[in-house]
């Protein structure tokens, strides 16, 4: 007669925890290198000698095709992107500001933007162009 009822001693290990733990941080990750993507996307114009002008507080202002204003990816309107630009330029009186707009955006939209820095005295301002295609 044999004690125990025929068990068999368990010697195998269980990976799936271990592989559900993988596959989340494997999401996790995506996700957050997805998420600190900075902007709209939109089509940019193209130059042939573009100046870099990336710093760590640099304030992304978009302007897409349809003429709608992001800020940093957070659509808002004209008196709003005001207010904001100008609690952000007490914090920093040399706020650089990046200006993108979309290929097909109408040139007024643009200039109000524009015009809207130069009357808040942001003189750091940059046009994102797009890099010209190699022939």
């Amino acid at each position: 007669m044999q004690v125990g009822g025929g068990r068999k001693a368990y010697d195998d290990i269980n990976i799936t925890p271990m592989l559900d733990l993988a596959y989340v941080l494997l999401v996790i990750f995506i996700l957050m290198a997805t998420a600190s993507v900075q902007g709209i996307k939109v089509d940019l114009p193209n130059a042939s000698s573009a100046q870099s002008l990336a710093e760590p507080k640099t304030v992304a202002i978009t302007v897409n095709n349809q003429g709608q204003v992001f800020m940093d990816a957070f659509p808002v309107t004209l008196p709003e992107l005001e207010a904001q630009l100008r609690s952000k330029k007490a914090v920093n009186p040399e706020l650089p500001i990046v200006l993108k707009g979309d290929a097909a955006t109408q040139y007024g939209k643009i200039t109000e933007v524009l015009d809207l820095c130069r009357r808040l005295d942001l003189n750091k301002v940059g046009l994102v162009t797009g890099k010209p295609k190699s022939a």
